[in-house]
């Protein structure tokens, strides 16, 4: 009987779900968030940078202000994944940890490489870093971000899942 009374919500392409009891129904069915919900409420708005994906992204150059990734000028450090590319908190390879990484081991579908540009310097960075990142199924590159971005760049021209994490080399590296 109470097999009757659940609903199954499915996951994107998924065979496994969640179950929730029939209480929980009205307020799935009938309720959206609206201003009354938050008094932080507000519409959002989407910039379209390209309007079509035409391939993986290509990093044109770099500097010690930041990156050329596709003609867009991004500022500091930043993480390229295809279709994405976003600013990345972190000042130095120190600030490299397992939750400045934690978005490349929960994408899906799972990146096959990362490739890690610590500055003008290939840094080496915490061994357990790197062994959680090839438990999960990762393989990490770490070098001086003029070779990461030519690393990259190589990587995604030959169609591998691949992400970055870049960090700009100081003035005087350039």
């Amino acid at each position: 009987m109470a097999a009757q009374t659940c609903v199954r919500l499915f996951l994107r392409e998924s065979q496994h779900g969640l179950r929730l009891g029939s209480r929980m129904l009205p307020y799935l069915a009938s309720h959206r968030l609206g201003p009354e919900d938050d008094e932080m409420y507000q519409k959002t708005s989407v910039t379209v940078m390209q309007k079509e994906s035409n391939g993986n992204p290509i990093i044109y150059s770099y500097s010690s202000q930041g990156f050329n990734i596709d003609g867009n000028r991004v500022i500091g450090p930043c993480v390229v994944l295809p279709p994405a590319i976003l600013q990345w908190n972190v000042n130095s390879y120190k600030d490299i940890t397992l939750e400045s990484l934690a978005l490349f081991y929960l994408l899906e579908p799972r990146i096959e490489m990362l490739v890690l540009g610590t500055g003008a310097h290939t840094e080496r960075l915490d061994p357990s870093i790197l062994s959680f990142l090839r438990r999960k199924g990762i393989a990490v590159e770490v070098q001086d971000t003029p070779n990461a971005c030519a690393t990259f760049n190589f990587l995604s021209s030959e169609r591998r899942v691949t992400a970055a994490g870049l960090i700009p080399p100081p003035p005087s590296a350039e």
